[in-house]
């Protein structure tokens, strides 16, 4: 997933992913971080985002050191990028022989570099704590059955409502079942008026609408015969985007064209009751830059795990970013060593002390017990990610389901028919790679 560049508004409450390393694609000579061997290498290149930069550069600088111990006089370089420039460098020099060794991608940008053969296959074995690893997590950096990544950590989506508005409505409880959730937003919308949001969901925000489609037993595409086909049109699917449509309809009354990128600016204005989206878009909407509501946002926020039509906990979307290395490394093994210092337990134990979600089970729980932490724990539990489809990229860059969605919730396009017409745009590309 590209996140959006939040260290600017100062949010405590970020969550992201995590990297990969590799090495050659025998299994007898993957890449590892297990023990230290010895090298010629003078230095190895690792290229972060700048939310490392600026959010936890000490987790950075503990992992070089502990590189460094391994291998004195060993120099570990750095360079960061934001996310709307990082691809576009990172292809046009894995064209030559100056490749990074360490380079941070979002999840889904993963599997078109893994199709491409772009990344070295790592041994999960040699990381810490991989065979706990968060499932969507681990399904963003397994391609073909093999391992190019290694989850860093993780953004999960959370329900968030004003509870002074809940609270003028009738509605003293936060909702447990769908039942409880629709019944409440009813009485909201009824208190607050046609023109306010009971839950403000932009139409064009697939993460959230294809949470539906996973939570009815549906999916965006299936894989058989080593072939992606898309799979909207399934009666499964059809019953979750309906389901999506009806919740739209009743209870979202902004632009029906716009997607998330500002939503947190959105509900900052005070003119809807809830959002589900990342854990960092309720506090930075209470940032006093962008609350107009008169700091009522600041004392009245409450986060609750989304239900989902199925009874269960809605399946969420796991944001975040993986580390991969280059195939044109030329120091996997001390690559794969810097990835295991980064992205082992004390590692995930700093990233948690920031608010991240750590990339897997075993740490997860502990942060079932603290209420800071709780709901996004919990919420995390239950994931999916996208089609691990060579085309993938191309899905995306299309904005193939972006537009699916709204003409559906504009009433262009019947929920069959838009899905009928994603299904035939999706297949199109799914098995072709980038």
């Amino acid at each position: 997933m590209k996140r959006k560049l939040i260290a600017a508004i100062g949010v405590a409450v970020m969550i992201t992913g995590i990297a990969a390393c590799g090495s050659s694609k025998k299994d007898d000579n993957k890449a590892g971080g297990g023990s230290a061997a010895k090298s010629s290498a003078s230095s190895i290149t690792v290229w972060l985002t700048v939310d490392a930069q600026h959010n936890w550069p000490e987790l950075v600088k503990a992992a070089d050191d502990a590189l460094v111990a391994k291998h004195p006089g060993l120099k570990v370089n750095h360079e960061y990028y934001a996310w709307p420039d990082k691809n576009a460098k990172l292809d046009a020099v894995l064209a030559t022989d100056k490749a990074p060794d360490v380079v941070e991608m979002g999840n889904t940008e993963m599997v078109a570099y893994m199709a491409e053969g772009a990344f070295a296959q790592i041994d999960p074995s040699k990381f810490d704590n991989s065979a706990a690893w968060l499932d969507g997590l681990k399904q963003s950096v397994t391609y073909d059955g093999q391992v190019y990544g290694v989850p860093y950590y993780a953004a999960a989506r959370i329900a968030t409502w004003r509870k002074d508005i809940a609270a003028a409505a009738g509605v003293t409880t936060t909702p447990k079942t769908w039942t409880e959730l629709t019944g409440d937003l009813d009485k909201i919308q009824a208190k607050e008026g046609a023109k306010f949001s009971a839950w403000y969901q932009p139409t064009r925000d697939w993460y959230a609408a294809m949470s539906f489609v996973y939570d009815a037993g549906g999916a965006i595409a299936k894989q058989s015969g080593g072939q992606w086909k898309s799979s909207l049109e399934d009666p499964a699917a059809i019953q979750g985007l309906t389901a999506w449509k009806n919740a739209e309809a009743k209870y979202m009354h902004g632009d029906l064209t716009k997607d998330e990128s500002d939503r947190y600016i959105v509900y900052g204005q005070g003119k809807s009751a809830m959002i589900y989206a990342p854990g960092w878009e309720a506090p930075s909407a209470a940032d006093p830059k962008f609350d107009k509501t008169g700091g009522k946002l600041k004392t009245n926020l409450v986060n609750f795990v989304m239900p989902g039509p199925s009874g269960k906990a809605l399946p969420v979307f796991l944001g975040g970013s993986d580390l991969a290395i280059p195939t044109k490394s030329k120091n996997q093994d001390l690559a794969a060593e810097w990835i295991n210092d980064f992205t082992d337990t004390k590692g995930q134990q700093g990233l948690m002390g920031k608010g991240n979600l750590p990339n897997n089970n075993t740490q997860l729980a502990t942060l079932k017990a603290d209420p800071a932490s709780a709901v996004t724990a919990q919420a995390a539990e239950i994931s999916w990610f996208v089609p691990t489809a060579p085309g993938w990229g191309t899905v995306e860059k299309q904005n193939t389901l972006q537009d699916m969605l709204q003409s559906i919730a504009t009433g262009k396009k019947s929920v069959q028919q838009a899905a009928k017409d994603a299904d035939a745009a999706i297949d199109k590309v799914i098995n072709v790679k980038n």
